[in-house]
């Protein structure tokens, strides 16, 4: 069959053909010829911010690939502008961007995206993230509290709506409380800190970021999930938006590739990972607490991008869990959210289809 612009070509070249006739021909043209073959800007969005709001993060390939430039350098000979937009209100800001069609790819904690899926908006799961982000929970230094069953009645900052919001919600339960039994406030981690400097919270959930201000004096940290029960750990993804994707597959299939070798420059620091923990300073989260947070923790495991049985398993979970505590009101299965076929190609461009090893549901390597 010939292409429209073979046949207008012809239709150039036929002398008998009227004039007309030749307009309509050039003016059916005009609305394929506007398509655009490639993005003027690619925009991501992320769930959190640095020190007094620093536009940057750590923990993960996505805030390492903007940290490297990664992005900035795989498209710079295209002309294609890359956004970077870090968002104080975390998952739920991310959601609204995503709304508001003001976002094309996110890294994004389990709870929020689950609720964006849940509620209709178009996204798709790429990648995987982060396993097992770490919990903590701190006081006041001059606080009573020794254990969570001393917050009984008492004011607990999270960012609600956040995968820390979902992980709270369990750990609770382990204590014999539920969110009723505390005074749940929702508060974003800058301000939280700043409460807890000045006693106006009793408690305040989060990430290592608590580990630094434990180091100045100012607060303890009275529970963390280290080394414990895994379920009540938190999870995240690498997402994008559904009509981006359809739009420009090979733009997204490169953005996932840069993606894939930022997460293989963390895996290879393995054995030495100082260089990164150096790196994600410049949130302006100190070294010392990534060195403890990550301490006896593998980075090509944790943030390896794969979407395997474990990582189905995790986010099966979490959607139950959801669910069930009633932060969303229907449930779907993870499968359908999910659509491999970059992140499968994009491994097989890069020869990396055996760097990192899928975990079977119970997390172990799948033979």
């Amino acid at each position: 069959m010939k292409s429209r612009f073979q046949l207008f070509r012809a239709a150039l070249l036929n002398a008998a053909l009227p004039i007309a006739a030749l307009l309509i021909a050039v003016l059916a043209l005009l609305p394929g010829l506007a398509v655009a073959q490639a993005p003027a800007e690619i925009r991501l969005v992320y769930p959190g911010v640095g020190v007094g709001n620093r536009p940057a993060a750590a923990g993960n390939a996505v805030a390492t690939m903007h940290l490297r430039g990664m992005l900035e350098e795989e498209f710079q000979k295209d002309g294609i502008k890359i956004t970077w937009s870090f968002l104080r209100g975390a998952g739920p800001a991310v959601n609204e961007a995503y709304a508001n069609g003001l976002a094309d790819f996110s890294l994004l904690g389990d709870l929020p995206s689950i609720i964006g899926h849940a509620g209709g908006l178009k996204t798709r799961v790429l990648a995987g993230g982060t396993v097992r982000g770490n919990i903590y929970v701190s006081v006041p230094s001059d606080s009573n509290a020794r254990t969570l069953a001393d917050l009984r009645g008492k004011k607990v900052a999270v960012t609600k709506g956040t995968a820390t919001h979902l992980a709270i919600g369990k750990i609770l339960e382990t204590f014999g409380l539920s969110e009723r039994d505390v005074r749940l406030i929702n508060m974003e981690t800058n301000t939280a800190t700043a409460a807890i400097v000045t006693g106006d919270i009793d408690a305040a959930v989060g990430g290592s970021q608590w580990l630094g201000l434990r180091d100045q004096g100012v607060s303890r940290v009275i529970f963390r999930t280290t080394g414990g029960d895994p379920r009540l750990t938190s999870n995240n993804a690498f997402i994008g938006r559904e009509d981006f994707i359809r739009q420009y597959p090979e733009h997204t299939k490169r953005v996932v590739k840069t993606l894939l070798r930022a997460a293989k420059w963390l895996g290879d620091q393995d054995r030495n990972p100082e260089p990164v923990f150096q790196l994600w300073t410049r949130t302006g989260f100190t070294f010392a607490s990534f060195k403890e947070d990550w301490a006896n923790e593998s980075l090509k495991y944790k943030i390896s991008p794969l979407v395997d049985p474990y990582i189905v398993q995790r986010y099966t979970l979490q959607i139950e869990e959801a669910k069930r505590l009633g932060l969303t009101r229907s449930t779907f299965t993870f499968a359908e959210w999910v659509d491999t076929s970059f992140l499968e190609a994009a491994l097989r461009e890069l020869a990396l289809e055996s760097y990192w090893q899928p975990r079977d549901a119970k997390d172990q390597p799948r033979g």
